[in-house]
Order: C-alpha cells, then sequence, then structure tokens
C-alpha cells in the first residue's frame, strides 16, 4: 500500500524560481529562454540546449554543475540523478519533502522544458536497429512523467506550440503559473509520453513480427491509440452532434479545392477510397457512391465511358454524391460528370484545365487520391456503447487470376469467359455494398444494386427495380450475393430475371437446394468459401 500524506492544499498561483530546459527541436527555444529571464527565472539545462543558450547570450547552468556528475554514455546519463529528480518530485507542502532537499543542497524546479528524441519520424523511414534505438529517449519521458506527477508545484512544456501560452501566463501572473495551467500541461505531458510509448511498442511488434509471423497476433493484446486530434468539424453524423478527426487523415489523399470536409464527407471518402482500390489501374473504372453506399460502379475503355456506364445504372440518386475513377481526370468525363451536382470529386490526378472548370461549383470539394485507391490499414476500428470493437481489415480482393483459382464451380455448368468477367467484378461491387446486398452486374457494369435489406429477397428486388428505370435487360447478366442464399426463392427471382450465372459465398444448410434451382434454370454458380458482409 502506498502512504498517502494528509497535506495541505496547493495553492492556485505557484512561483516559478527555476526552469530546467533540455529539448531536441529547438524551435523557438531561444525566444522563449529570454522570456523566462525576464521573470528572474532561473536557467538549468543539458548538452546542446545548454549551448545553444550560451550561445545567445543567456546565463543558464550546466545540468552536471547541478548533480556534481558529467554526462556519460554518449549523453545516454545526464539528468538521472536525485538532484534532478528530487528538484521535480518534492511537495512544496510537506516539510519532510523540504527538509530532505535542504539537508542534500537541492534546489526545487518549477518548470521543465523537455521535448523528446524523434523516435516516430526517425523509423518512419528505413533505419539500422541500432539507430532505432539511439532514438528511444530515456531521460526526457523520466523528467516529463516526474513533473508532470507534481503538477502541483511543477509545470511541464512538452512541446514548442506550448511555449506562447505559458510565456504569457508567467507575465500575467507575475511569474507564477495557474492550477488550471499545470493541469492541462500535465495531461498533454501523459498523453505524449503515452504516444511515444506506443510508437516504441508498435516498432518492436514489427520487429518481432518480421522474425517470426506465427508469434505475433495481428490483434494486440492491449490497444492504443494516441491519435493527436487533427481538428474540430463543423458537426457530426448531424448539426446537434459534435465531431473532430483525430490523426493524420490526409496520408491517402489531399483536397484541392472545397470546403472543409464533413464528419460523412469522411466517411463517404473512405469508403470510394476502398471500393475503387479493389480495380487496378490497367482499364479505366469509375464508381458513384452515396451515404458509403455505391450507386453504380463500371469499367470501360475510357474514363468518359466508364462515367456514363456508372451513371446509367441509377440516374436519380448520384444527385449530390461522390465519383471516384481510377485515371487521371480527363476534361471529357470531367465535363460529363459536371452535368449533375456531384459532392466530391476523387481522381488520382487531373489533367490542365480539369480543376479550373470543376471548381466553378464552390460547394464541391476535389480529392487528389495520390493513388487507385487506399492502402488498407491493418485494423478496423468501430465503436461501441464507447468501447472499441477492433478486427483486421478486409482486405482487397487479389487478381482475377488468383481469385479464379478460389473460386468453386458447384452447378452442372461452368461459367464461360464473359461470365467469369462479370462475375469477378460483381464479387468485388458486392463486397462494398451494404448487407443484405444483391448486385446485377453484365459486361463489367452494375445493372442494380440492392443495399442494406433486411431480406436477401428485397435486395435483390430494389436491384432489379433500379435496374427497369434504366430500362436494362437483365438476360444474361450475374448476380452477386455478399452472403448465401438462405433459400432457393432469392435465385428463382433472378432466374426470372434472365440472369445466368451467380456468385455467392455459399455455406448455408439449404446449398443443395440452392444449387439444384441453379441447374433447373441453366445458371452456372460460383462459391467463394468467404461472405463480406459489411454492416
Amino acid at each position: 500500500m502506498i502512504r498517502v500524506k494528509d497535506l495541505p492544499a496547493p495553492d492556485d498561483i505557484f512561483p516559478v524560481r527555476q526552469a530546467l530546459l533540455s529539448v531536441f527541436d529547438k524551435t523557438g527555444l531561444i525566444p522563449f529562454a529570454q522570456r523566462l529571464r525576464e521573470q528572474d527565472i532561473h536557467l538549468i539545462s543539458t548538452g546542446g540546449t545548454c549551448r545553444s543558450l550560451r550561445e545567445a547570450g543567456l546565463p543558464v547552468t550546466d545540468v552536471s554543475d547541478v548533480t556534481g556528475y558529467p554526462e556519460i554514455l554518449d549523453g545516454r546519463v545526464k539528468t538521472l540523478h536525485p538532484a534532478i529528480h528530487g528538484g521535480l518530485l518534492a511537495r512544496r507542502n510537506d516539510a519532510e519533502d523540504m527538509n530532505a532537499l535542504h539537508t542534500l543542497s537541492i534546489t526545487p524546479i518549477e518548470l521543465v522544458v523537455v521535448n523528446l528524441y524523434p523516435f516516430e519520424e526517425v523509423t518512419s523511414k528505413e533505419v539500422t536497429e541500432a539507430e532505432a534505438i539511439e532514438n528511444i529517449d530515456i531521460g526526457g519521458p523520466t523528467m516529463i512523467r516526474a513533473a508532470a506527477k507534481n503538477y502541483f508545484y511543477t509545470g511541464i512544456v512538452t512541446s514548442p506550440t506550448q511555449y506562447e501560452a505559458v510565456a504569457c501566463e508567467l507575465l500575467e501572473q507575475s511569474g507564477g503559473l495557474t492550477m488550471t495551467t499545470r493541469r492541462a500541461l500535465a495531461q498533454e505531458a501523459f498523453r505524449r509520453t503515452g504516444v511515444y510509448d506506443q510508437a516504441i511498442e508498435a516498432w518492436f511488434g514489427r520487429q518481432n513480427k518480421s522474425d517470426n509471423d506465427s508469434n505475433v497476433s495481428a490483434l494486440p493484446a492491449r490497444l492504443r491509440t494516441g491519435l493527436p486530434k487533427k481538428r474540430s468539424l463543423r458537426y457530426g453524423e448531424n448539426p446537434h452532434q459534435k465531431a473532430a478527426v483525430y490523426g493524420e487523415v490526409e496520408d491517402t489523399w489531399t483536397q484541392v479545392h472545397g470546403k472543409e470536409l464533413s464528419f460523412n464527407n469522411l466517411i463517404d471518402l473512405d469508403a470510394a477510397l476502398h471500393l475503387i482500390g479493389e480495380f487496378d489501374t490497367d482499364t479505366p473504372a469509375c464508381a458513384i457512391l452515396k451515404h458509403t453506399n455505391p450507386c453504380g460502379v463500371a469499367v470501360a475503355d475510357t474514363l468518359e465511358n466508364a462515367w456514363a456506364r456508372a451513371f446509367a445504372t441509377d440516374r436519380q440518386s448520384p444527385f449530390g454524391g461522390i465519383v471516384i475513377v481510377n485515371r487521371s481526370l480527363d476534361r471529357a468525363t470531367a465535363e460529363a460528370i459536371d452535368r449533375i451536382f456531384t459532392e466530391i470529386i476523387i481522381a488520382p490526378e487531373f489533367e490542365p484545365g480539369v480543376t479550373a472548370l470543376l471548381e466553378q461549383k464552390k460547394n464541391r470539394r476535389l480529392i487528389r487520391s495520390g493513388a487507385a485507391g487506399s492502402e488498407t490499414p491493418a485494423l478496423d476500428i468501430r465503436s461501441v456503447s464507447g468501447n472499441l470493437l477492433v478486427q483486421t481489415a478486409n482486405a482487397p480482393l487479389p487478381s482475377p487470376e488468383v481469385m479464379r483459382n478460389r473460386l468453386q464451380v458447384v452447378t452442372e455448368r461452368a461459367p464461360d469467359r464473359r461470365e467469369w468477367q462479370d462475375l469477378d467484378f460483381a464479387w468485388r461491387v458486392v463486397k462494398h455494398v451494404k448487407s443484405n446486398a444483391i448486385v446485377y452486374a453484365c459486361n463489367r457494369r452494375t445493372l442494380g444494386i440492392g443495399a442494406g435489406q433486411m431480406s436477401r429477397i428485397d435486395a435483390s428486388e430494389i436491384a432489379i427495380m433500379k435496374g427497369g428505370k434504366s430500362e436494362f435487360d437483365f438476360k444474361n447478366a450475374v448476380i452477386a450475393s455478399d452472403a448465401f442464399f438462405p433459400f432457393a426463392d432469392g435465385l428463382v427471382i433472378a432466374a426470372k430475371s434472365g440472369v445466368r450465372a451467380v456468385i455467392q459465398p455459399g455455406g448455408s444448410r439449404r446449398d443443395d437446394e440452392v444449387i439444384a434451382t441453379a441447374n433447373e434454370n441453366g445458371m452456372a454458380m460460383v462459391c467463394t468459401g468467404v461472405r463480406h458482409f459489411r454492416h
């Protein structure tokens, strides 16, 4: 049991008389230190930080003069000493603590200014194991945690972005910091060390995984996000909800025009990037989405034709939706897309003059994806009742050739060459449609999409209804289902519409009945053995 003393409450405003500065990133260091000296705050420092302060003409005491020991082990040990940590951790309202400082001639430290070795930045590149290890800061996190723990009496500054606010408060409070500020600085300090430790842990995980993949679980025993708040959003899914985005959301795309993306825009953008990522860049592809569901998808000989074929699936829903292509957006395709209001247009590049054309609609956003699609992260994370559900990501499907080797023909008739192409295409699309999902396709274009229905029959009927509005003929089409057919009735509807081939996971207790129905109607059916629920 740790003994907790019954001590008087600390003062709201606590004066700063001595500051310890030890920073790797020296941005803004000298002006900040000058403002500390203007408040008659004594400076102590280490290594390169100390040299920078002296070169700027500031009076500073070297840490080695405080500890009585030189820096050793190539600077690995500088501040790990009672003369430093006693000054950081002493409780000013505890007579025993203060007597100990007096007996050992230790001076209290009321402000610590520390930022850490750039481990995250260094290990984001190709480095040796020795280089990575040398960038693991030890003394810095130790000082940060000590000062943050003793925030009743010590302020801890961990980023140059905090210098201005701290300097202003010291001036306003005659050289003191308020409890509110000290507590807020401590919270940010522990967040920073937590993120730092997470980066180190993740690096070790990558090393261990490369040594022996079988010994490392895809799901960590303890999940730490530690993502920094990127920015607040205007509102969340609805105007009465507050929202913010955390992390570096623009890692896989860049906004080149339009107002800031909303909460819903970001979700739609993510869905679009992952859908287009199913198609290689050898053939032009276009997808139109609304509320994360595809309205139409097609490949063709040109982007303009791919757009036209995708738009033909559903001419009503795309209004205010998202269009994404897998090639540089050309003028002809841009002019075709521009005929309807499209909220977001995404392309790897925009040909000369295209952005000027599309920017004429001020409410439109233009996004440069930088690639055919977004690189799938290792983990898919969602919230549920304030907790996190974590799963490995549903990675993009392999090439059509590899996919075909994984499929099992379960009917008397096998698909012909065109049907194989359409089955592969439809399976890539249905994977990105909310369950229950049905996709009708022919000649690598969607004819009808049924999304998010309570029954697979409803999804199939909606897909047919959508295609009927476009006066499509479903003869010789294929159908894809994200999960198995629980009954043969869904297949009967497809057969009556003229469908010739089916792709589905299989695995139903009534598979024999479903397969028999396919045979009775001369349909080819292949099973994937893998479902693609999307909730």
